[in-house]
């Protein structure tokens, strides 16, 4: 079925996903390329952050655990907008807080309910995909990767001519929630679930290793993903004493990576194959991460981060449209996948921090985290393949 062929409904809908996919990746680069002045503005060490960050992630996994049942009960539409408010409001929270336990509960807010939006976003944008004549699944993720470059380029001119944090995150929280309105307004507002969910338990029960398999999957995804990009910063500053400024560059390059391969994805995808561009996107991953995490030179550094956002771009879009196609309970494929997300977010910060806080530099403390985890992904994945066809050219 070709794009044209679609209902007005169906293009009015992908538009809408596809400004919430901007939207979800703009949130959280509004803050993070600034964490280290967070950081001294709620006076705390680079493991205290770590930490935060890491209890913070336990609500992102107990989201996960409800997210199917929500979307079962209320629909993706009413679960994405109502989340896409709450983590919108904790963006100001972020942005005002001066003491842990305030910076505590906006971290809590964002992570608990982006996976929130994130689930019923991605179904939306698969169902669409589904009745499209080529794939949109790698641009919509590129789409998210475009808001995080969009919003990091941002936060750092900004930083870089010395608007206040609170300020900035503030106004970045009106605008975003504006734009709540239009993708309300637009948004599918009947599930394709329904019709599938009576045997939904029988399903899910036969599908238990493949959603332990997504979980894992998500898990070393978010390793490479989250860590070539949000303790880039931190990386540029502690180990090279780069200025605020400056430090902003490594969360770009790797965003900036992230963007131009998600882009070009779905045409690679159809060019190289699927299992080919797996093969390449790890390695590019791999090779950019011991650039950005072991060479002594703030440039290298930044070309390598370029390089691991290039790799990890096309990873976790098909992960999520593989899984938001498997059979059972509405959400579950995503669910597992999102728990396996959250649990990273929950263990990698504390990891990182504490290892960086050490005698480490904070390049070797990625180093240590996220190299191990290239090799993890890929005999995951390549679990995956075999059982359930994920990775698979068809």
């Amino acid at each position: 079925m070709r794009q044209d062929s679609l209902s007005r409904i169906d293009r009015r809908a992908l538009a809408a996903v596809a400004v919430q996919f901007f939207v979800n990746g703009a949130l959280p680069a509004s803050f993070v390329p600034r964490l280290p002045e967070i950081r001294d503005q709620v006076d705390i060490s680079i493991a205290g952050i770590g930490l935060l960050i890491s209890i913070a992630g336990l609500t992102g996994v107990i989201g996960s655990a409800v997210v199917g049942p929500a979307v079962a009960r209320l629909g993706t539409r009413r679960v994405m907008l109502g989340s896409g408010v709450v983590i919108s409001v904790s963006l100001a929270v972020i942005g005002v807080a001066e003491t842990p336990a305030v910076l505590l509960i906006g971290f809590m807010g964002m992570m608990a309910f982006d996976v929130m939006v994130d689930v019923p976003m991605n179904m939306q944008a698969s169902w669409i995909s589904a009745r499209r004549h080529t794939p949109v699944m790698n641009r919509l993720h590129g789409l998210w990767s475009m808001g995080t470059l969009v919003g990091g380029v941002t936060s750092t001119a900004i930083a870089a001519v010395g608007v206040s944090l609170t300020t900035h995150l503030i106004a970045a929280a009106i605008v975003l929630l504006s734009v709540l309105w239009f993708v309300g307004s637009n948004l599918l507002r009947t599930d394709e679930f329904h019709e599938r969910s009576a045997d939904s338990g029988t399903a899910k029960r036969r599908m238990s290793p493949v959603l332990i398999l997504f979980a894992l999957a998500g898990l070393f995804g978010l390793t490479l993903e989250y860590t070539a990009s949000d303790w880039a910063a931190f990386r540029l500053v502690d180990d090279f004493g780069a200025s605020p400024g400056f430090a902003g560059l490594g969360y770009i390059a790797a965003t900036g990576g992230m963007t131009v391969g998600r882009l070009a994805g779905d045409w690679a995808l159809v060019r190289v194959g699927t299992y080919r561009l797996l093969l390449t996107a790890v390695g590019l991953t791999g090779f950019g991460l011991v650039i950005a995490t072991l060479t002594p030179n703030r440039y290298l550094t930044l070309l390598g981060y370029l390089i691991a956002g290039l790799g990890t771009a096309t990873l976790l879009p098909r992960l999520y449209d593989d899984a938001a196609k498997l059979p059972g309970m509405p959400g579950a494929g995503l669910g597992a996948l999102t728990a396996g997300i959250r649990l990273g977010t929950l263990a990698i910060p504390v990891a990182v921090g504490a290892l960086a806080a050490s005698a480490l530099s904070v390049g070797s403390a990625i180093a240590i985290v996220t190299l191990p985890s290239v090799l993890a992904f890929l005999a995951v994945v390549l679990a995956l393949r075999g059982i359930a066809g994920v990775f698979g050219d068809s």
